[in-house]
């Protein structure tokens, strides 16, 4: 027998979550499939660890500008299992939370591993479901390449289960991944290796945010090989790996090496072809800007789809489809433009809009750039001088704001206001005219000149 929703969501992440509690909540019959813990990758070997990790990171430097500042420190030391300890009971404390989470809201949760029989009919185990409106939030996982002993390496989900930090690392990759954990395993004790395939880091980033933090990264201590790619990996007998890499003529030999070559979309088991769904060449779900895809009915949302990979651009698309779909707002959907985002690497990047080399691309002479590069008040007189910079990217003789980039502490935090006001067509006289708070890095934006 066949039990029938009004909707049912594929996938118990954060835009699953959200477009299933909100369609409750506007009276739906919801249902809800997930085969592993509730939170998908955010939860749980992504952003809420990972920012757990970062903060400790954080510490670190701290403690290495504290004697600066007078304080000592006779003695200081750092307990990774303390630490990962913790940080797993937290997570785990909001796996526990989203299960009343569902149940507060109405929504049945049906554990097990969903996939397509048809349009409209799901099965897990030997139970079909069937609903008017399915939605696929399935997200993805880290991609590991195919090469002689590639299994040997790690991805960041193996990152969250070490039991102790690595003398010696080597990451393969130059997105927000990769710097990310090359800052926080640097931070915490670890040699770091950063392996790029090309010239730089995070390349569809503003030239001066990935400058800045190429600088930066150096100037840390961590090792940047450019133009190297792993070709073969052997474990040797006492444990190390043999890394053989292109671009090297001898091996490079380390604890642990870290895959964070980009992440594949989780629909090549759940049988999209029964529902006749299509796919993308790299499998992601090609949507429009309401989530529908090609199918009446059914919808895909977050890192399934070919669009930003951010928690909270999933849990925004997932209640304005609920929106749409049950309260009346036919209109109702999430623009994809001027989507704020942040890497959290040392120190912290933050961005929006259009880079320059994309708004000139699109606007040529129309464009016009204000940018500043300063030491922090912070770093007046800390071993460590890493400087901040900022860019405002500007449109037309009204300079409205189109871009804006920031590196430097406290970035992650500043870029958030700010973006309510670009979303909401400020210009750069809108940014003169509001006062500055001072002293602080985020008054830089409103006296650029």
């Amino acid at each position: 027998m066949t039990q029938h929703y009004d909707l049912i969501v594929i996938g118990g992440g954060s835009g699953g979550l959200s477009v299933a509690e909100r369609a409750a909540r506007h009276g739906a019959r919801c249902a809800l499939i997930e085969v592993g813990r509730l939170g998908g990758t955010c939860v749980n070997v992504g952003c809420v660890p990972k920012k757990i990790m970062w903060y400790a990171a954080q510490l670190a430097h701290a403690l290495d500008d504290a004697p600066s500042y007078g304080f000592r420190l006779d003695y200081f030391g750092f307990d990774w299992h303390t630490l990962k300890n913790a940080r797993d009971s937290f997570v785990q404390d909001i796996n526990t939370w989203y299960r009343g989470y569902l149940a507060e809201a109405g929504v049945e949760l049906i554990e097990g591993f969903g996939h397509f029989t048809d349009a409209r009919t799901l099965v897990v185990g030997d139970q079909h479901y069937s609903a008017d409106h399915l939605v696929i939030a399935t997200g993805g996982r880290p991609r590991v390449p195919q090469l002689p002993g590639a299994q040997f390496g790690i991805t960041s989900d193996g990152f969250f289960e070490l039991n102790a930090c690595p003398q010696r690392v080597a990451i393969a990759g130059s997105g927000y991944i990769a710097v990310e954990l090359a800052g926080m395993l640097h931070a915490l004790g670890a040699e770091v290796t950063l392996l790029l395939r090309k010239d730089q880091v995070l390349r569809p980033f503003d030239a001066l945010l990935r400058e800045q933090l190429m600088e930066r990264l150096r100037e840390d201590g961590i090792h940047i090989l450019t133009h190297t790619q792993v070709n073969a990996v052997a474990r040797m007998a006492k444990g190390t790996l043999n890394l053989h890499c292109t671009g090297r003529g001898d091996t490079l030999e380390v604890d642990t090496l870290l895959w964070a070559i980009g992440r594949d979309p989780n629909t090549d088991s759940i049988n999209l072809a029964a529902a006749g769904v299509v796919t993308n060449p790299d499998g992601s779900i090609p949507t429009d800007p309401y989530q529908n895809t090609n199918i009446a009915g059914i919808y895909a949302i977050g890192d399934v789809t070919e669009r930003f990979h951010l928690t909270p651009v999933a849990i925004a698309a997932g209640r304005r489809l609920a929106d749409r779909l049950f309260a009346q707002q036919p209109d109702r959907y999430l623009p994809y433009e001027n989507i704020p985002s942040v890497v959290f690497s040392h120190p912290p990047i933050a961005t929006i809009g259009l880079t320059e080399e994309e708004a000139r691309h699109q606007y040529g002479t129309a464009v016009r750039i204000y940018q500043t590069r300063f030491r922090p008040m912070y770093h007046a007189f800390t071993p460590r001088q890493p400087q901040t910079a900022m860019k405002l990217v500007c449109l037309g003789p009204e300079e409205k704001i189109i871009g804006c980039h920031l590196i430097g502490e406290g970035a992650d935090e500043i870029l958030q206001g700010f973006a309510v006001a670009i979303r909401m067509g400020a210009t750069k006289r809108d940014f003169d005219d509001t006062v500055a708070i001072h002293p602080t890095s985020a008054e830089e934006l409103v006296t650029m000149r």
